[in-house]
C-alpha cells in the first residue's frame, strides 16, 4: 500500500506537471486571490506600503544575524546591496526635498542597515564573498533605469531633475533584486538565511505592489491622473508588478522547501 502524501506535496506535484501557461495562469490567479483578501481585511493601504517597508528591514535584519553569528557573506550578492543602496538613497533624498513623512524615516534605517551589509562584505568578510558567482554587471540595469527615467518621469510641479530621481528610483528598485538571483542561479544551493531575505525581499515586493494596484482601484484610477500624465502612471504601476513577477518564482520554491522541511534551497535549473 502506497504511503498517504501530505496534501501540499500532492498539490506541488501537480502544479509541478503542469505546462508553463497553466503555471503562469495559477500565479495570476493566485496573485488576485491575494489582492482581494487583503482589500477586505486592510482599510488603510498606506499600511500595506509601510508593512512592504517592515518586511524589507526584517530581512535585512536576517542579513546582519547571518554575517555576525555565521561570520561568512557566502551566497550573498554584493551588487544587489550596492543598487539597494543607490536607488534607498536617491528616494531619501527625494522624500526629503518632495514629500518627508514616515516612509522618510524607514528609507533612513534600512539605507543605513544596507550600507552596514556592503562595509561588512566589502572588508570584514571579503574572504568568503563569492565574487566569481556574483557576476551580473551593474550598468547593465543602473544605465538603462537612468535613460527610461529621462524619458519616462512624473509630469507633476517638482523640479525637473527631482522627478527624474524620483522615476530612477522606482524602475531601479524593480530590477535591484537580479545579481542577488544570478548568484542563486550560479550556486543551485541556497541556504536558510539568504533564502529567508530573499522571500522577505519577495513579501516586501508583493505588498508595495498590492498597495498601489489597491489605492487605483479604489480611487477609480484617479490616482493614476494624480501622478501625472503620460506613460509615467502606467510605469509606477508596471515596475510594482515587475518587482513582484521576478521573485514569484523563487517563493514558490522557498515555500515548497519549507513545508517539505528542508532547510537548504535547492533550485533547479532555470528557476531564476
Amino acid at each position: 500500500m502506497r504511503p498517504q502524501r501530505r496534501p501540499i506535496h500532492a498539490v506541488t506535484s501537480w502544479v509541478r506537471r503542469q505546462p508553463p501557461k497553466v503555471k503562469a495562469f495559477l500565479a495570476v490567479v493566485l496573485g488576485m486571490a491575494a489582492l482581494v483578501f487583503l482589500r477586505f481585511i486592510v482599510h488603510d493601504h498606506d499600511s500595506l506600503f509601510i508593512a512592504a517597508e517592515a518586511v524589507h528591514s526584517i530581512g535585512i535584519i536576517v542579513l546582519i544575524y547571518k554575517l555576525m553569528k555565521e561570520r561568512t557573506c557566502a551566497g550573498l550578492s554584493l551588487k544587489s546591496q550596492e543598487l539597494t543602496a543607490m536607488f534607498l538613497a536617491v528616494r531619501l533624498y527625494c522624500s526629503f526635498v518632495m514629500e518627508y513623512d514616515i516612509h522618510t524615516v524607514l528609507d533612513l534605517a534600512t539605507l543605513a542597515t544596507t550600507l552596514w551589509v556592503i562595509y561588512m562584505i566589502r572588508f570584514k568578510l571579503k574572504s568568503s564573498y563569492m565574487e566569481d558567482k556574483d557576476n551580473f554587471a551593474i550598468y547593465y540595469v543602473a544605465l538603462p533605469c537612468a535613460i527610461l527615467a529621462l524619458l519616462i518621469h512624473p509630469s507633476t510641479s517638482h523640479n525637473l531633475v527631482n522627478r527624474i530621481f524620483w522615476a530612477f528610483c522606482v524602475y531601479l528598485e524593480a530590477v535591484s533584486v537580479l545579481p542577488q538571483l544570478r548568484v542563486m542561479q550560479n550556486t543551485k544551493i541556497v541556504e536558510p538565511f539568504t533564502a529567508h531575505y530573499v522571500f522577505a525581499l519577495g513579501v516586501a515586493r508583493f505588498l508595495s505592489c498590492a498597495h498601489w494596484v489597491l489605492q487605483v482601484l479604489d480611487s477609480r484610477g484617479r490616482l493614476l491622473v494624480a501622478l501625472g500624465y503620460g506613460l509615467w502612471p502606467s510605469m509606477v504601476l508596471l515596475s510594482e508588478i515587475v518587482q513582484t513577477f521576478i521573485l514569484a518564482d523563487f517563493c514558490y520554491y522557498y515555500v515548497k522547501s519549507v513545508f517539505g522541511g528542508r532547510l537548504v534551497l535547492r533550485l533547479p535549473s532555470g528557476v531564476v
